[in-house]
């Protein structure tokens, strides 16, 4: 693949090693060790005497993007490539429409939260929901190689603003919802959302907007080939729905003329994530009678609602972790339940803490019952962060367990006939970041052990 290492324990015999200055390490550090790994030309923006071939460059994080996008954009852009962008719903839809895609035999690749996916691979974990440009690139190279046609990948704000997705051409994009998060690094929603609506700059083809957000007027404007989707959508409707004992029951218009789906999906997020999946796929070239037909096929990734029986009630895993995906999910449940709603929530360390005084309340506010717990406290103290949480608090219907395990374990314990245990914040994630070191812990799996523990 791309013979250019970022990381002097991946060079390899022949290689190009770029350091780069990051947050926490400086990869000029690692030079000597990138040499003795096989290296012949490293590129510096330090200069120093080496024993193989230099280029010296003011800033070498920016001389990556620029020679990467250059070098390579031709050969990727040969993919379709289709983009998601939004606060929450894009693990979910692009999970759905790579299924979707595959089903229908259109060989796709999935790049974003939950991993790097090709059929019949073996998924490979990614540490952010869209890799450096390096990596990336190299993804869709390899992508390409194993016969792809297309890659649905989900798009962060970061990737955008930091120029990681720089060269690509996207066939089809699409906006889920901006709702509060990652304000330690934009600062302002306004910036959040400018940053999200750089991806129309690299978009060749539709952009699908979920117009019941209120910042759709915004994306509407902005782009002339804009396709409306929700209850306020013109080109894809919602026109109703309800929950089954599997998922929900969907009525929806497209351009007017009207249909109806069983979906293997629960409540009214997922309503939103099953349609603008259907649109991506629908904007391919296959028909909405084709779509409904592969959608008994289609299920949620792991971690996103996962719903899994504990005694007379359930245990429900959902990856949520912001103001506005909690209140979703607790609402969601709050519609058609039969018994309560515990929520087991915390929030995660060096992140956005404006935000979670605004966790704490909605959850207390809307669930019958709150364990509040570690999320991945990172650097942070856990209890300074459970701290901030409960400054928001209003009611008197919580509980605080610091140790995720012990929260998990007493909220399953909690369980009578027709309860729901939310179990949010991590989904698919097998491990707790405590300083800078991840720790095993796999919230499904806590659950089964839970389940097999008492099943006696």
């Amino acid at each position: 693949m791309i013979n250019i290492k970022i990381d002097s324990r991946q060079v390899k015999p022949g290689d190009t090693f770029v350091a780069i200055k990051g947050a926490t390490v400086d990869g000029h550090s690692f030079i000597d060790q990138a040499i003795a790994s096989g290296a012949t030309k490293v590129v510096i923006s330090e200069d120093r005497d080496v024993s193989v071939e230099k280029l010296v460059v003011d800033d070498t994080s920016k001389w990556l993007t620029e020679y990467i996008s250059s070098e390579y954009q031709d050969a990727v852009n040969e993919l379709n490539i289709l983009g998601i962008t939004g606060t929450n719903g894009k693990t979910t839809t692009a999970y759905l429409t790579y299924q979707f895609l595959n089903k229908l035999g259109s060989k796709t690749a999935y790049i974003g939260t939950i991993g790097f996916y090709i059929p019949d691979e073996d998924v490979i974990e990614l540490p952010n929901t869209t890799p450096n440009i390096l990596d990336l690139y190299d993804l869709l190279l390899t992508a390409k190689e194993h016969g792809c046609k297309n890659v649905m990948m989900e798009v962060s704000s970061h990737s955008l603003d930091q120029e990681r997705v720089k060269g690509l051409n996207f066939k089809i994009a699409a906006f889920t919802n901006l709702t509060q998060d990652h304000l330690d690094y934009h600062k302002t929603m306004e910036n959040y959302l400018n940053a999200k609506m750089l991806i129309l700059k690299q978009l060749k083809g539709p952009m699908i907007i979920n117009v019941d957000d209120e910042v759709a007027p915004q994306w509407m404007s902005a782009y002339e080939n804009s396709l409306s989707l929700g209850y306020n959508g013109e080109d894809y409707k919602i026109c109703d729905y309800h929950d089954t004992d599997k998922g929900t029951h969907l009525k929806f218009m497209v351009k007017g003329k009207e249909y109806e789906v069983d979906t293997n999906l629960r409540s009214r997020f997922n309503v939103y994530n099953y349609l603008t999946s259907l649109a991506f796929v629908n904007n391919m070239g296959y028909s909405v009678e084709e779509i409904i037909e592969a959608t008994k096929d289609i299920y949620p990734p792991r971690g996103r609602c996962e719903q899994i029986p504990v005694k007379g009630g359930e245990a429900v895993i959902d990856y949520a972790h912001t103001p506005d995906a909690v209140l979703k999910i607790v609402t969601a449940f709050n519609e058609n339940k039969k018994g309560r709603v515990i929520t087991v929530v915390g929030c995660g360390g060096d992140r956005d803490a404006k935000k979670r005084p605004i966790m704490g309340q909605i959850a207390t506010d809307n669930s019958d019952f709150v364990i509040f717990t570690s999320d991945n406290p990172r650097t942070e103290d856990p209890e300074a962060i459970l701290k901030d949480i409960l400054a928001g608090v209003k009611k008197d219907n919580y509980i605080k367990v610091t140790d995720r395990r012990e929260a998990i374990k007493e909220a399953l314990d909690m369980i009578e006939d027709n309860d729901v245990v939310l179990i949010l914040g991590k989904g698919h994630e097998d491990y707790q970041i405590v300083g800078h070191t991840k720790h095993h812990l796999d919230d499904r799996e806590e659950v089964m052990n839970y389940i097999n523990e008492n099943s006696n």
